[in-house]
């Protein structure tokens, strides 16, 4: 793979967002319109309490992706409600057109006492083209934690082929401390799913990436295909000191698969990485890959989790 990249296309601080969500621009995901291009992101406010909160949001471009078009006048979905496992937060939001229909599977959060956060995956679906999201039945989760899959259940990348629907995720194994009294840090790998109705789903708690350190966590994986081949990108970082040392933060991984299930992981052939001195110079993290009009773009955060925003680049070799 080799793309070249085309700089930063959105960033929070110049846009002025909904009910107080101007801080982060994270997750980019992109639905592919006629005349025009869709990104869901999670932008984020601070509560009264000095917490974060996040709920996505959109921003349509033209094709081409150098001219905005429209921002949201309102968060695309609702948080949950009181004790709700998306009461304080939804990052990210993989949506994805099925039949007549724009699905969106979400990753809620929701604060703990003992560890700071738990996650799991919620799904919605809208009728009107994206514009809104609403959650069925009661709103709870369509993925949980469960006998082989400890905590921390999310970033869901759906895509129905063959009669089913597949899930690439995350879930987490432990948290841990590195000094005895410190705040603990979560690990969490990338699995799979399959569903034959999207919300109730097969998974067997098994890893599917392999992970070049004992302490490397993986997120959020983004899967196209070229030909016979599946390709997926997905950012990994330490699981400790990760926030202010660049060289433990997130960077892209790349693995090839011919099943989707097996991959083998082959990150020197990602064929992006920083760029010193830029916005992307200490971290890449969060990617989405989509076609639009016969190419393939590459949507990813820089610096700091997505406080500068997102860019894009386009695959010039396969």
């Amino acid at each position: 793979m080799k793309w070249r990249k085309l700089g930063r296309i959105f960033s929070p601080e110049d846009h002025k967002l909904s009910n107080g969500y101007s801080l982060f621009a994270k997750s980019p995901q992109a639905l592919v319109f006629n005349d025009f291009v869709r990104i869901y992101f999670c932008a984020q406010k601070k509560t009264a309490n000095g917490k974060y909160v996040s709920c996505p949001h959109f921003v349509d471009f033209d094709k081409n992706l150098n001219k905005i078009i429209r921002i949201s006048s309102q968060p695309a979905i609702k948080l949950g409600s009181l004790g709700q496992f998306d009461e304080h937060g939804i990052f990210p939001m993989n949506v994805l057109r099925h039949q007549d229909r724009v699905l969106a599977y979400t990753t809620g959060w929701s604060r703990k006492v003992s560890v700071s956060i738990d996650m799991e995956i919620g799904f919605a679906e809208s009728f009107d083209s994206g514009e809104t999201f609403l959650k069925p039945g009661l709103g709870g989760p369509v993925m949980s934690p469960n006998i082989n899959e400890a905590c921390m259940v999310g970033d869901g990348f759906v895509r129905h082929y063959g009669g089913k629907f597949h899930m690439w995720y995350i879930f987490g194994d432990k948290w841990e401390s590195l000094v005895e009294g410190e705040e603990p840090d979560r690990n969490y790998r990338i699995a799979y799913a399959h569903s034959k109705d999207g919300l109730v789903w097969e998974r067997d708690g098994r890893y599917i990436i392999e992970a070049k350190t004992e302490t490397e966590c993986q997120a959020l994986p983004t899967v196209f295909t070229i030909g016979n081949k599946y390709h997926m990108y997905f950012c990994y970082r330490d699981a400790f000191d990760f926030r202010s040392n660049r060289d433990k933060s997130y960077r892209l991984g790349y693995a090839y698969s011919l099943d989707g299930i097996k991959w083998i992981r082959k990150d020197d052939d990602s064929g992006i990485d920083v760029t010193p001195g830029n916005w992307d110079s200490d971290m890449m993290c969060y990617p989405n890959v989509f076609e639009c009009d016969g190419k393939f773009y590459l949507l990813y955060n820089g610096n700091e989790f997505g406080k500068y925003g997102f860019g894009v680049a386009i695959l010039i070799d396969s």
